[in-house]
């Protein structure tokens, strides 16, 4: 109601702040404490060149997309191209759009890239997961351990925090880890909440934009990205971001921040508290090789947008996406598990259902939904633009159209033995009624899919 009402009322000039701000520190430690912020000369310098490489490979190779994605059953075209890469069978939804990896190179799995080119990308963005996630585990340590001192002495709630800390030199708040060390199961949940199985790559161009939408709170300027919580992560589980801003001289020249607010030239990111109009906001520049990460439960607790600069930017967010019900190895138990209930003949080969119990059938029905329209339509209708890095996918695919084909015929054995009279007549109507708000959705899902 807040919101509504500033945006009506056309107050959307709310307070925000920059690092060269006097209260940016102050505010920083009180409500933005979660976000960590590493720049550029943090990293070593041959991982930047790999990196950087690896991005400029595929967008050669013409390996970014814009994503048709679905908001309030409207159908929007991303301004943000992307691509995703991580392990090996996984997928990543975000606005009813779900990305397919390009995998990354995985002992025990036969990938062919399309180039070795596109090959060393890959190798180069899993070496950048690698070391983003020994940052996060080291900044998720060092912040349990300032908690800590900050619980035993409150006077250092009272130290300036740097801009840019580091968890590891707080001090002595790092050295006394005799007295306050990280418990074994700590350190594992630490370690499962950073251990990103996934990236999600991106790339824009500002100057190719005809319209960017304007940030509407604090009068950010232009945004490439909206206000948003990411999705589909596991809980509490960090997000790391690393920045690849194309800067030529020119721009680097030119930062100088003559003007209120933020230099418009330079990316950023945009942060608030979720629903807060009285907190001020952050806006953070972002250059070459800078990256940030949102710790514990920050992505839930606040919102990030992404501020546009001048130059073409890169960016390669890592995360712990939730994957309980979007890898291969999950959806292939769901067909496995319909399959059980056909069976065939070993005289005739007729093939039969083994039980009509309404429980089973609604199952069954549920998954032939979901192999549909999760996995096989996703796929086709944005998934073959894939094949420029990789046909890794193809074969999966094949093999999930061959359990759709045997639970299309499931269905068809459904009316068949629904429109037997024999059937007792409750046990029937009962099953009917089950089996019609299925096929209901699955109607309606599919005129949907055909409209887009």
């Amino acid at each position: 109601q807040k919101k509504k009402l500033l945006e009506e009322l056309g107050q959307n000039r709310l307070p925000y702040v920059t690092p060269a701000d006097a209260t940016f520190h102050q505010l920083w430690k009180t409500k933005y404490s979660k976000l960590i912020f590493r720049k550029s000369d943090t990293v070593p310098e041959e991982l930047h060149q790999v990196v950087q490489e690896g991005f400029l490979t595929l967008r050669k190779h013409n390996c970014f997309f814009q994503d048709l994605v679905r908001i309030k059953g409207k159908d929007f075209v991303t301004p943000v191209s992307r691509i995703l890469i991580g392990n090996p069978g996984c997928t990543y939804k975000y606005l009813n759009t779900r990305l397919f990896t390009v995998p990354w190179p995985t002992e025990g799995y036969d990938i062919k890239y399309c180039s070795p080119e596109v090959q060393d990308a890959c190798k180069a963005l899993i070496r950048l997961n690698d070391y983003l996630h020994i940052e996060a585990v080291k900044a998720l340590q060092g912040q349990n351990l300032f908690e800590t001192k900050e619980i035993k002495d409150p006077a250092v709630i009272d130290r300036e925090q740097d801009f840019s800390p580091s968890p590891m030199e707080k001090g002595s708040v790092s050295k006394d880890q005799s007295s306050c060390s990280v418990q074994e199961d700590d350190y594992l949940s630490l370690k499962n909440r950073t251990s990103y199985n996934l990236t999600l790559l991106n790339y824009m161009d500002p100057l190719q934009m005809l319209y960017l939408k304007q940030e509407p709170y604090f009068g950010m300027g232009n945004m490439a990205v909206s206000w948003h919580h990411d999705e589909n992560l596991v809980e509490r589980s960090t997000v790391a971001v690393y920045s690849y801003s194309c800067e030529g001289s020119a721009v680097e020249e030119g930062n100088e921040q003559t003007l209120e607010g933020r230099d418009p030239a330079v990316w950023h990111v945009g942060l608030k508290v979720a629903w807060d109009i009285e907190t001020p906001g952050l806006a953070i520049p972002l250059h070459q090789g800078d990256f940030y990460l949102m710790l514990d439960d920050l992505n839930m607790t606040h919102q990030h947008c992404v501020l546009a600069g001048f130059p073409p930017r890169f960016s390669s967010t890592h995360r712990v996406a939730d994957c309980s019900r979007g890898t291969l190895e999950y959806i292939y138990a769901q067909c496995e598990l319909a399959l059980q209930n056909l069976q065939t003949d070993p005289d005739s080969m007729a093939l039969s259902l083994k039980s009509l119990e309404t429980a089973v059938i609604k199952q069954v029905e549920e998954i032939h939904n979901e192999v549909e329209f999760e996995w096989l339509r996703q796929f086709w209708f944005q998934g073959k633009r894939y094949l420029k890095c990789t046909d890794w996918w193809l074969k999966p695919m094949a093999k999930l159209e061959e359990f759709w084909r045997k639970m299309e015929i499931m269905t068809s054995l459904v009316f068949s033995e629904l429109g037997k009279e024999e059937r007792i007549k409750e046990q029937r109507n009962e099953t009917i009624s089950c089996f019609l708000l299925v096929l209901t959705e699955r109607q309606k899902l599919r005129k949907e899919w055909t409209a887009r």
